[in-house]
Order: C-alpha cells, then sequence, then structure tokens
C-alpha cells in the first residue's frame, strides 16, 4: 500500500478561534475536503512528487489522505511563525528517501524551510552511510551529500505569517500528501 505520487502543498488562516483558523490554512492548502491522516517520514520507493494541481486531480472530498504536515498557529499579535516540509530523494528510486516536518517561531522561510530541508537531507544521509561533518553549515553539506552520488535531489515548502494584529489565531500548514 505504498503510494506511488505525492505532492506539497501550504497556506495560512487567521480567525478567533483556533480550530476555524487551522480550517481557513487547509482552505488556502487545498487540501480541506479530505480526512488528512498523519504519518511519519518516509518517502516511499519510487514515489514520484507531482504538481499540486495533479495530485489534487486524483483525490476525492471525503478521502482519507495520508500526508506529513507541519503546523503552527499564534494568538499573539505580530508574531512570526512557520512550518515547513523537507524532502530528500535517493538517486536509486528502489531505495525510501525522507520527509521532516519543521514548526518555528521568529524564522522566515529561507531559515525553516532550509531548516527542514537540512533535516531531511541528513536523515536520508545517515541511512546510506554517507559521511560528513555533522557542524557544518548546511550549504556545506548538501555539496557533500549530493555529490557522494546518493542523493538526487533535496527541497522545501514553507509557510509563514505574523500573527493577527488583534490577537486572532493566525495557523500555517505546509504538507507532502501522498495519492494511493
Amino acid at each position: 500500500m505504498a503510494p506511488k505520487r505525492a505532492f506539497l502543498t501550504k497556506g495560512f488562516g487567521v480567525h478567533k478561534d483556533r480550530l476555524a483558523s487551522f480550517e481557513l490554512a487547509l482552505r488556502a492548502a487545498q487540501i480541506e475536503k479530505f480526512n488528512l491522516v498523519t504519518v511519519s517520514s518516509i518517502l516511499p520507493p519510487n514515489c514520484k512528487i507531482v504538481s499540486k494541481e495533479e495530485g489534487l486531480n486524483e483525490i476525492a472530498a471525503g478521502e482519507i489522505v495520508h500526508c506529513v504536515l507541519a503546523r503552527n498557529d499564534t494568538n499573539e499579535p505580530h508574531r512570526l511563525v512557520s512550518a515547513a516540509v523537507g524532502t530528500a530523494v535517493p538517486v536509486n528510486e528502489k531505495n525510501y528517501g525522507y520527509i521532516s516536518e519543521h514548526h518555528s517561531y521568529g524564522e522566515d522561510e529561507t531559515k525553516a524551510g532550509e531548516y527542514a530541508e537540512d533535516l531531511a537531507a541528513t536523515m536520508l544521509a545517515t541511512t546510506l552511510g554517507v559521511e560528513f561533518d555533522a557542524d557544518s553549515a548546511w550549504h556545506e553539506r548538501e555539496q557533500v551529500y549530493k555529490a557522494s552520488g546518493h542523493i538526487i535531489d533535496t527541497t522545501h515548502y514553507c509557510q509563514t505569517a505574523h500573527g493577527h494584529p488583534d490577537g486572532k489565531w493566525t495557523t500555517v500548514v505546509a504538507a507532502m500528501v501522498f495519492i494511493e
């Protein structure tokens, strides 16, 4: 029952109620009409990442849909929140890859997104036996990972938002959605 396709999506919502804010974030990401089941961090072997539009055309309202979901929220005025997913895809499509989720406060889209990407790449690199300096900067490790010949691609998808000035709930989501 391993999915063969997946897509990335993100969104944010603002509302006086926390749950309604989450619903609006899911609507912005266009995944509110599915029964979402969150799963952990494995990108199945031979799983192709497709566009959101292509993926949404293959699933129907009410369907149980598995996803790796990053979610964060705040009701503090002007507080920066982020939710990001990172992916690491192995060169050998018969191997599994990794998806990470990261939720943070005070990090802009680049910082939060690269952190999620780094997490996924590091998890994959350690399972493949790629040697690297864990204390080096992400961009240095990224080059080592890709030069190893084991990791073909890494990426991230991130949503940030500032808390509403009047203290309404602000929710951000980012997700890798699997198509069964």
